[in-house]
């Protein structure tokens, strides 16, 4: 039984393989229809509680996750997710590290990870991943 996304929701992007992630800024109100699933919460300080699963990944405002192995097992398990659950990766801002969470969820589903950056600004939101080091990071998780 599948239970994603609706493909036109709020900041729904679809990979390539037909997997609908969700990116989102905590500090604005959940959008209407269904909760997540899974939450993936990028943020330097513990996340808010919530009544659905989700995973806290320490990762600063304007940098790099903390733990960059815990950071791919996170990423791999809402990748792998995806296909059957509403996955939801979210920061504050839900552009600069939300951003950089989708583009590497775009490597894993396949984007060449020269472009995977182009392709979230494309088909999520133009200022997402704020840095060049995030861009870099990109980069370089296809070859981690």
């Amino acid at each position: 039984m599948t239970d994603t996304w609706d493909p036109a929701g709020a900041g729904v992007l679809r990979l390539p393989t037909g997997r609908l992630i969700r990116g989102r800024g905590l500090r604005h109100p959940l959008p209407p229809g269904p909760e997540p699933t899974l939450a993936v919460h990028l943020l330097g300080s513990p996340p808010p509680s919530v009544t659905w699963e989700s995973v806290w990944l320490r990762w600063p405002d304007f940098r790099l996750p903390a733990d960059r192995a815990t950071a791919r097992a996170v990423l791999t398990e809402a990748w792998n997710r995806a296909p059957v659950e509403r996955v939801e990766v979210a920061c504050a801002g839900g552009r600069g590290r939300t951003g950089t969470a989708l583009a590497c969820l775009a490597v894993l589903d396949g984007v060449p990870a020269a472009e995977a950056v182009a392709y979230v600004r494309r088909n999520y939101h133009p200022r997402a991943v704020e840095t060049p080091w995030q861009r870099r990071y990109v980069v370089r998780f296809a070859a981690a």
